[in-house]
């Protein structure tokens, strides 16, 4: 990733769809990595989802790509970034790969459909589709169609609330290192599902 920045500075996008360890150790052993970034994409963080799943329900914060390793996520918001993008759980939870989608994709009968068709999981949270909207929202931000910017960063207090997303809007944020994230809050689900079902079902592009 760095030797790709200095490469094309201010064209690449960083998407992370996980916890952000790589990241803290790219911006540890080069500063300069979040500046040359065009912006950071990322599927992470909880707000307050509407949703009676108890893992959100009882602790709505907790997210686990920032609670794998919460320091790394707190390096990595505080960084000069250009733009940050947040897909976070509440947005998230709004999306389900569902048996109906999976029997379109399948139709196509490609590799990759047959692959999706034999490893989907429709069990409840393994069917969210969590890095699959962050990635096709970068594809195509006119999906997101409501978003708010927040000041973000982690708890890091070994306590209860250990990884847990913290935000603050403009008039209430304090003093300390937060990052100004665009944190998307509604979608198209049909258009979204459309594109899914659409990329999903491609042939394999050619080699060049």
């Amino acid at each position: 990733m760095i030797r790709m920045l200095h490469k094309y500075p201010h064209e690449v996008t960083i998407y992370e769809g996980g916890p952000m360890t790589n990241l803290a150790l790219a911006i540890s052993i080069d500063p300069q990595f979040p500046e040359l970034a065009q912006e950071l994409v990322f599927m992470g963080g909880s707000l307050n989802p509407n949703t009676d799943n108890p893992e959100f329900a009882n602790n709505p914060r907790h997210e686990f790509n920032f609670w794998f390793d919460p320091e790394a996520a707190e390096i990595v918001l505080r960084a000069p970034w250009k733009k940050i993008v947040c897909t976070p759980t509440d947005i998230s939870i709004k999306t389900r790969l569902t048996p109906a989608l999976v029997k379109q994709i399948e139709a196509s009968a490609t590799p990759l459909a047959r692959y999706i068709s034999r490893f989907a999981m429709y069990s409840p949270g393994a069917d969210i589709m969590w890095d699959e909207l962050a990635a096709a929202a970068w594809i195509d931000p006119t999906l997101i169609t409501k978003s708010e910017t927040r000041y973000m960063t982690v708890e890091l207090d070994r306590g209860a609330g250990y990884g847990n997303t913290l935000t603050w809007t403009e008039t209430d944020k304090p003093a300390l290192a937060a990052g100004r994230v665009e944190i998307q809050v509604d979608l198209d689900l049909e258009r979204f599902y459309g594109m899914f079902v659409r990329l999903m079902s491609s042939p394999t592009p050619a080699a060049h």
